[in-house]
């Protein structure tokens, strides 16, 4: 018998994720079928189906192996008009700016209307979302962005209010309140928003110089592909978004979000090119995602110092499942920006491939006594070719100040207001396949240990190749390299080592200093 669960159904629209051990994917294909008609043929654990019409009734079941799943019933969500942008002007033929009839398509739907974005290539500046409609982008439809970055709106990083108490944060960069271009797609402040369907949002990067000299501000600094700043009940479905200037999606101080079955690709030498950056939100849920990019694949963050000082939110609930992430300096990260906190995340069922580093995490003196990361779990994974499957580092050397020797300064200092904390980590049922550099990389701060990590139930081969590269795991100051290492642990109130297999490292014991309780059972190098 093989089942599924209905995750959410829009006007026209439906996600569903089969039970499958395996993650990511099933080696078989299941079949879906709505209405006794077959829509889908994949392997895939999480499948979206589109096209299907406003306020009807369905019934849907899968096949696999001929086996069938139980028929369940769903009703699509009531729209109460479409509105075509080529009827109010765009031409979606990539000569000129369609953006302003998009955005009028926008202003002028009404509540539970869907703007249709019809096949084409749709040269666009920023446009603006609006509260309680939907965007469709159909396939073979492209919004691309324009090369000049004069013509986008500049979005400010902080306006004082009337109230001499209170002040205004739009713009972000990095953590900071800054002032930065407005993203192809903006949502500010809005709610009850679905943007969906088979198309492509590019972010046209290489074809101006938003990746040259990456970390200089050229007017305003380098905008997102997608930006939603104090947005709720958001939900981006299907699409394949490539090429960002910067952070690719980044949701900011954001609540309520659904990202489902997304794709998103920018090249592995394009700087800065997160793939999804929830800052500061509340109740994410990343399924079915598939993202392969410049730098980290998903970067969990709570800004930096002052933003959580003055205007403080942390990262709380984030689900990540059945997802692959491809290349990448990271597969899934928390940091290095988490001044206010990350609390409750579950990554499951996910594929790592080709990536640096597996679990990342990274923070550093100065981040503050509110940066407290915790209850982080990560469960059933597969990584294959990844680098270095698990690290944690404390040390780590962002910022104009991250060389000083207050922040990598390797002797115990005073613990005091701008002191991180890392809490409990747990990693279990986790499977390592071809790692290059070292299995584990964890190093807390003298002054404050890492309060607990679990490594359960591993098992873990190093490549064969004589040839690969000593590389320094983690991205501290005077840290050596390393090759086919097993582990390295330092300043860790509690480590726990549980039925871990490794298999051709150079090494046969774990290093550890300053571990005050460590419980290592069925631990073995062969």
């Amino acid at each position: 018998m093989i089942d599924f669960e209905i995750v959410k159904v829009f006007k026209r629209s439906i996600t569903i994720e089969v039970h499958c051990d395996t993650p990511y994917e099933n080696k078989n294909l299941y079949d879906v079928f709505i209405n006794g008609e077959k829509k889908a043929s994949t392997n895939k654990n999480v499948i979206s189906i589109f096209n299907l019409l406003p306020d009807s009734d369905y019934n849907i079941y899968i096949t696999c192996e001929n086996k069938n799943s139980d028929t369940k019933s769903f009703h699509t969500g009531y729209e109460f008009v479409l509105l075509n942008v080529k009827d109010f002007g765009a031409l979606g033929d990539g000569s000129g700016l369609d953006s302003g009839y998009i955005q009028a398509a926008i202003n002028a739907c009404p509540k539970d209307g869907t703007v249709y974005i019809p096949k084409g290539k749709y040269l666009c500046t920023p446009v603006f979302l609006k509260s309680n409609i939907d965007i469709w982008i159909d396939k073979d439809a492209i919004l691309i962005g324009e090369k000049d970055r004069k013509k986008y709106p500049i979005l400010p990083g902080m306006i004082e209010s009337s109230d001499e108490k209170k002040e205004y944060n739009i713009g972000s960069w990095e953590g900071n309140p800054l002032d930065c271009f407005a993203a192809l797609i903006t949502g500010i402040s809005v709610e009850n928003v679905h943007i969906y369907g088979e198309g492509i949002l590019d972010g046209n990067a290489s074809m101006l110089d938003w990746w040259k000299d990456a970390k200089k501000k050229n007017i305003a600094w380098r905008p997102n592909t997608v930006f939603l700043h104090n947005c709720k009940n958001i939900a981006m479905q299907g699409l394949c978004i490539m090429n960002s200037p910067s952070w690719t999606v980044h949701p900011y101080y954001s609540d309520n979000l659904l990202f489902l079955n997304n794709t998103i690709m920018n090249p592995d030498n394009s700087p800065n090119t997160d793939g999804l950056d929830p800052e500061s939100c509340e109740n994410v849920l990343i399924l079915g995602a598939d993202i392969s990019v410049g730098d980290d694949c998903v970067a969990i963050k709570s800004g930096k110092y002052y933003m959580a000082l003055k205007h403080y939110k942390p990262a709380k609930n984030i689900v990540i499942r059945n997802s692959i992430f491809r290349k990448g300096h990271g597969s899934v990260t928390i940091g290095s920006e988490v001044a206010a906190g990350v609390y409750d995340v579950s990554v499951e069922k996910c594929i790592f491939e080709g990536t640096d580093r597996g679990l990342r995490i990274k923070t550093r003196r100065g981040r503050g006594e509110k940066s407290v990361l915790d209850n982080i779990c990560f469960e059933n994974i597969l990584m294959k070719d990844v680098c270095m499957p698990f690290t944690a580092n404390m040390f780590y050397f962002c910022d104009p100040d991250g060389h000083s020797d207050y922040v990598q300064n390797q002797d115990k200092m005073e613990v005091n207001e701008k002191t991180p904390k890392i809490g409990k980590i747990a990693a279990r049922d986790i499977r390592c396949e071809n790692v290059k550099n070292i299995f584990a990389c964890l190093y807390g701060l003298p002054e404050m240990p890492v309060e607990e990590i679990v490594l359960e139930n591993i098992t873990l081969n190093f490549d064969k190749n004589e040839n690969i590269k000593p590389v320094v795991p983690i991205m501290m100051d005077n840290f050596p390299t390393m090759c086919k290492r097993g582990i390295f642990a330092k300043n860790i109130k509690k480590l726990i080592l549980k039925n871990i297999e490794i298999t051709g490292s150079k090494d046969s014991n774990p290093f550890m200093e300053n571990i005050e309780d460590c419980e290592c059972t069925g631990v073995s190098f062969n």
